[in-house]
């Protein structure tokens, strides 16, 4: 089927014109004895007129025809073609159906055509899968003539849409023409906002220039995608721009707002970091006063109960030892509230290095700035956690968090007997020695001199978790339990 042929006397006929575009009746043509000598300018074979049961006139190949482009189109994709021609004349422009370009490089659909002779557009039909990669190419093409193209489709989704300048058409219930429904947007409350409207008065603002092809840079809806390039008055092009550009100066503001508000909360924070190391200073120091005095006094009873009976206190100060290379042991100070339940783990000059498995119930006052600023080991993880999780419940929490840690204590009543770490050498004033011998633990304590046992067998000071290595003697026979 075509609408275009090639008349041995008369040239180019139309179909779809009154007077075939030569002053010819469709009778001149159709049904004639003999044939009218119309050929197909796309593969020069024989072509006949017919007249459809609607009443459309077309040109169709002769038998024996050649594969050739215009008989492989559909009966849609020739429909569309005539809407298109007849929409562009009724824009003001002149349309002929089926024009090749220079050299055959390409083929219009439609070439519509300003009465003046300034401007040419290619009207394309595309109804048949193609890619973007296709579809640009073949503008490219005509772009390369000076032919401005405009791509149509009347298929829901089509995936190249907005590829090139394109719009999708529909025909409405009812309607007799058909309206553009994508593709043609104005600019509206920030955003591209669809315009729908009928294909005549589309093609006769794209002729007049009152709306051209433009590449959005604001959001602009589609169910599918937002569109590559979409068709708009240049007003909106300027609304666009406008709205850009005051979008980009509230950004800056915003932006400097935030800057402001950032350096002022640091600021607010620095202030606060240098209150509380002072505060933090302050509280340690006058634990440290706390354990001289205990020191001096020699108020060790809560001391020892808590080298006994908290599971966890020798591998905290091993940990000290090894990943802080502090060597410290338990304080006497004990007991004092500012270490809110927990164990002081101090060392040789008193002053507190950390705090071994505090209550988080009794962080408050002194005890919550002196706390903030030392590492705090608890005898589990899980005991970690339930300490890090009740004080982040509470106003007791410090600006960077708490420092803490935890070793793997053997449960409270365990029997089961737990490796000792040795990572340094005791040097507490009061050792709590132990000696191994032959896999037991025999009490022991400091000697003048050195038996000759104790130069074959090991010590540790239970107080550090330190190798002893002065002068020791046995003490009982006896091993531990």
């Amino acid at each position: 089927m075509a609408f275009r042929a090639v008349h041995a006397e008369w040239g180019t006929v139309f179909a779809h014109l009154p007077d075939l575009g030569c002053d010819r009746s469709w009778e001149a043509v159709w049904k004639t004895r003999p044939p009218a000598p119309l050929t197909c300018d796309e593969c020069r074979h024989p072509m006949y007129a017919k007249t459809s049961r609607s009443g459309l006139r077309f040109f169709a190949h002769a038998p024996g025809a050649p594969t050739c482009a215009l008989g492989l189109e559909s009966v849609a994709h020739h429909l569309l073609k005539l809407e298109l021609a007849t929409a562009a004349r009724d824009a003001g422009a002149h349309a002929e159906l089926e024009v090749p370009g220079p050299h055959g490089a390409w083929r219009a659909d439609v070439l519509a055509t300003d009465p003046a002779g300034n401007w040419k557009a290619a009207l394309e039909a595309q109804l048949a899968p193609i890619t973007a990669a296709g579809i640009t190419v073949r503008t490219d093409k005509m772009r390369a003539d000076n032919v401005a193209s405009i791509w149509f489709s009347d298929r829901p989704r089509p995936p190249w849409l907005g590829t090139v300048p394109s719009v999708r058409l529909e025909r409405p219930e009812s309607a007799e023409h058909l309206v553009v429904a994508e593709g043609l947007m104005k600019f509206e409350d920030r955003n591209w906002k669809t315009v729908p409207t009928s294909l005549t008065r589309f093609l006769t603002w794209a002729f007049t220039h009152q709306i051209v092809p433009h590449t959005p840079r604001a959001p602009s809806p589609h169910p599918q995608r937002p569109l590559a390039t979409l068709w708009t008055a240049p007003k909106y092009i300027a609304a666009e721009d406008a709205h850009l550009i005051d979008e980009e100066r509230r950004q800056r503001e915003y932006e400097r707002r935030m800057a402001a508000l950032r350096a002022a909360r640091e600021k607010k924070r620095t202030e606060a970091r240098a209150k509380n190391a002072l505060s933090r200073a302050n509280a340690l120091a006058e634990a440290t006063s706390a354990e001289q005095a205990a020191r001096s006094s020699r108020t060790g009873r809560l001391r020892g109960i808590a080298i006994r009976f908290r599971p966890g206190i020798d591998l905290a100060l091993a940990k000290l030892a090894d990943q802080h290379g502090v060597t410290a042991t338990v304080g006497f100070s004990t007991g004092d509230p500012r270490y809110a339940g927990g164990v002081p783990l101090v060392d040789d000059s008193g002053i507190t290095a950390a705090v071994f498995d505090p209550d988080p119930g009794r962080v408050r006052g002194h005890a919550f700035r002196l706390l903030a600023g030392l590492l705090l080991i608890f005898p589990s993880q899980a005991s970690q956690q339930h300490f890090e999780k009740a004080t982040k419940r509470t106003q007791h929490t410090p600006i960077n968090g708490y420092r803490t840690d935890y070793v793997d204590a053997p449960p409270t009543g365990s029997t089961t007997p737990q490796p000792r770490i040795s990572p340094s050498t005791c040097n507490c004033t009061d050792p709590q020695i132990i000696a191994r011998i032959q896999n037991a633990e025999y009490p022991a304590e400091p000697s003048d001199q050195l038996d000759a046992a104790a130069a074959h067998f090991r010590t540790q000071c239970r107080a550090c978790g330190g190798k002893y290595e002065k002068p020791w003697r046995r003490i009982s026979n006896t091993p531990n339990n």
